[in-house]
């Protein structure tokens, strides 16, 4: 089954998407702030991201330019997380090489069809 890194600094929300996930048979890794996710994303090398945008240390668009900047991660698809719902907010990732978003609060069904989307699995 397929590896996924969550990063997110809301411990419930990541708790919540985590246990989501590993019910489905995910192998699933946890960071809580973007520089602690890239550590992980280094060491795990996940199948997907799943990234929160306002995070201390290290944002998420941080982190995502480092994935699309490193040659053994720029073609692993991230999903962003954000409590910005406006379409600028939304559109200002997708140039950076988001694949897909969620906005925040969401239904965890919502996560899980992203995710399998994502892997190019059947929904």
């Amino acid at each position: 089954m397929a590896k996924i890194l969550i990063v997110e600094d809301e411990r419930d929300i990541r708790s919540l998407v985590a246990k989501a996930l590993s019910a489905k048979g995910y192998e699933v890794f946890e960071a809580s702030n973007g520089y602690e996710g890239w550590y992980m994303l280094q060491k795990e090398k996940p199948d997907l991201v799943i990234l929160d945008i306002m995070m201390p240390v290290m944002d998420g668009m941080e982190v995502l330019k480092k994935i699309r900047n490193h040659p053994e991660f720029k073609e692993m698809p991230v999903i962003m997380l954000t409590g910005k719902s406006e379409d600028k907010d939304i559109l200002e990732g997708y140039p950076v090489g988001a694949d897909y978003y969620i906005t925040k609060p969401f239904d965890i069904k919502t996560v899980l069809i992203g995710v399998k989307m994502m892997l190019g699995e059947k929904i």
